[in-house]
């Protein structure tokens, strides 16, 4: 029997306007269900788990929509973009979706994608479409909308930062920061004050 190692990987968030271009690309290519799925990743800021539950009448209809997280169990409230509904819009035609209680991320065989199938599946759009990220998986859309709205909260950072924690369920700021890789990045700064 072979051990196998266990190593260290984490998501890495893509940064938006990559991860839209990308999303734009994948519709252009008729991939319609993966353009979809990444962009209520990005937008929506839920787990991949929530997001395999969403159903088409969740999507078309209304301005926000409800779900209980898998994970947390806790009841959250998304709003959906104004100019992103246009993109479900346009995948829910494209599609020729019949019956609007159907879940949007079925695969060919008329199930829901599993979440392994998903991240092989990213891995050949990161491998296909030169996608420049070190570790794509179902957790870099989450990161994806976590880094945007902290980078567009500019000298309102500190706030962001807290409502992201509320919305990603972490007990504390310093989670979030450590979850989007901001950590990191301050402590990497301090060597950048040092003179020679």
């Amino acid at each position: 029997m072979t051990k196998i190692k266990s190593t260290y990987r984490t998501s890495d968030y893509l940064d938006w306007d990559s991860m839209m271009n990308l999303i734009r690309r994948l519709y252009r290519d008729g991939n319609y269900r993966m353009s979809l799925l990444l962009g209520c990743g990005s937008f929506f800021g839920l787990r991949i788990s929530d997001l395999l539950t969403l159903s088409w009448d969740m999507l078309l209809y209304e301005e926000q929509f409800t779900i209980r997280e898998k994970k947390t169990g806790k009841r959250r409230v998304v709003k959906i973009n104004h100019e992103f509904q246009r993109h479900i819009n346009n995948c829910y035609r494209a599609l020729g979706i019949k019956d609007d209680s159907e879940k949007c991320f079925l695969s060919q065989k008329g199930s829901v994608y599993s979440i392994q199938r998903i991240n092989a599946i990213l891995k050949d759009i990161k491998k296909n479409y030169n996608v420049k990220i070190q570790n794509f998986s179902t957790h870099s859309m989450r990161k994806t909308f976590g880094r945007k709205v902290f980078e567009s909260a500019g000298e309102n950072a500190n706030l962001a930062l807290v409502r992201l924690s509320e919305l990603f369920n972490h007990s504390n700021i310093a989670i979030t920061k450590i979850y989007l890789g901001i950590r990191q990045e301050e402590l990497l700064e301090t060597y950048d004050l040092l003179d020679f």
